[in-house]
């Protein structure tokens, strides 16, 4: 297979578990919407600048990786309540909306198609008519590339997303990197050095062609919000070597074909920030405005209740299972088959509770608010 058939295939795959069923992603994604509210400040505060340099009468802003459920609509709650507030404060009209949410063409558009009835009627008795028209479009296809016109987007925002790649990083690795490197899909403590140079310069290329798109399409003056999940603290583990570790134990056991383990690379990375500020200021499209660190513990903020810390550490571990479940489901049946996906997650509930009483489990997000360079 060829790199584009192999590009445009991922494209078709990768996507989160669609539907509102148990396992799906709209019931999953509790820690992505605690993120999205610690970022609130920020977008805040950027959305104000914004105005204060440009009122627009038609906001045109883009949600990149979008995903599927009530986190989609959230960051539309959010950007409408707080131009709102903002257009009370500067005592301006406020403009109509419209919004783009994209995603990869896998992605479930139609459950977010469904629930829009649901989220205008309530848009209207909380705001009124007198408020701006909101307008809602889907535009599938990768971030990695141009999605829009030149000129034309007042306001990108992307949240935990970026850590996807184009590819696979390592289809030009070494022999003897890859005979040091059998058995597993992703990065884990005996990588050789050559397949963590593999995973960034792809994060770079990707990373760059990324803000160059996003400096192409805003407008003068356009701001951009990205919450990225990143590397904080160098060795550290993560969600994605339990994968590739559990995956490695049941190749031994003959539970899953080598050729299908050696052929399979989890397409993430995440970078630390002086490796994003080095491609931001290599690109020199954008000027940072902000940039802060967020660290949570894995299973903070993934229970409905809200309140983690009355759960032992099976459930908290049961928990952390289903939200990685909701993301990889997909992309691991595709490739091991379905028989193979309850033992995998089964293993990793049981890797979470181990790892937990031994080792303090963390995961880093940095909150990247930039305006485009005049």
């Amino acid at each position: 297979m060829d790199s584009f058939s192999a590009t445009t295939e991922r494209q078709l795959l990768l996507h989160m578990n669609g539907g509102k069923g148990e396992r799906s992603y709209a019931n999953n994604s509790l820690l992505q919407k605690k993120l999205m509210l610690k970022a609130k400040p920020i977008l805040e505060e950027t959305i104000m600048k914004l105005y204060h340099d440009s009122s627009p009468s038609c906001m045109k802003v883009a949600d990149l990786g979008c995903s599927v459920g009530p986190n989609s609509l959230l960051v539309i709650s959010n950007i409408i309540n707080i131009v709102d507030t903002t257009c009370t404060i500067l005592n301006c009209e406020p403009p109509t909306f419209q919004f783009y949410l994209n995603d990869l063409f896998g992605n479930d558009f139609n459950t977010i198609f469904k629930s829009l009835p649901d989220f205008h009627t309530r848009l209207v008795e909380d705001k009124g008519h007198k408020f701006g028209s909101c307008f809602i479009n889907a535009t599938p296809g990768s971030f990695y590339g141009r999605l829009f016109p030149s000129n034309s987007i007042d306001l990108f925002h992307s949240s935990n997303s970026l850590h996807w790649l184009s590819q696979d990083p390592l289809l030009g690795l070494t022999k003897e990197a890859e005979s040091l490197y059998k058995g597993h899909c992703h990065i884990v403590s005996t990588s050789p050095p050559e397949v963590y140079k593999a995973y960034l310069k792809q994060f770079q290329q990707d990373f760059k062609l990324f803000l160059k798109s996003r400096s192409e399409e805003l407008v003068p003056g356009g701001a951009m919000l990205l919450v990225v999940l990143g590397n904080h603290e160098t060795p550290r583990r993560t969600g994605w070597e339990l994968i590739s570790l559990i995956l490695n134990d049941m190749f031994l056991e003959g539970l899953i074909e080598e050729e299908k383990l050696n052929s399979f690379n989890i397409p993430v990375y995440e970078p630390t920030v002086e490796e994003i500020r080095h491609v931001i200021q290599e690109e020199g499209s954008f000027f940072v405005q902000r940039l802060e660190i967020l660290i949570l513990p894995w299973v903070e903020g993934i229970n409905e209740a809200g309140d983690d810390s009355f759960l032992d550490g099976n459930i908290k571990a049961g928990l952390m299972a289903k939200h990685v479940r909701a993301a990889m489901e997909p992309l691991l049946s595709t490739k091991f088959g379905e028989e193979v996906i309850n033992e995998v997650f089964i293993r990793y509930q049981k890797k979470v509770v181990q790892l937990m009483e031994v080792e303090k489990l963390e995961c880093a997000t940095f909150m990247i608010s930039m305006t485009k360079n005049a």
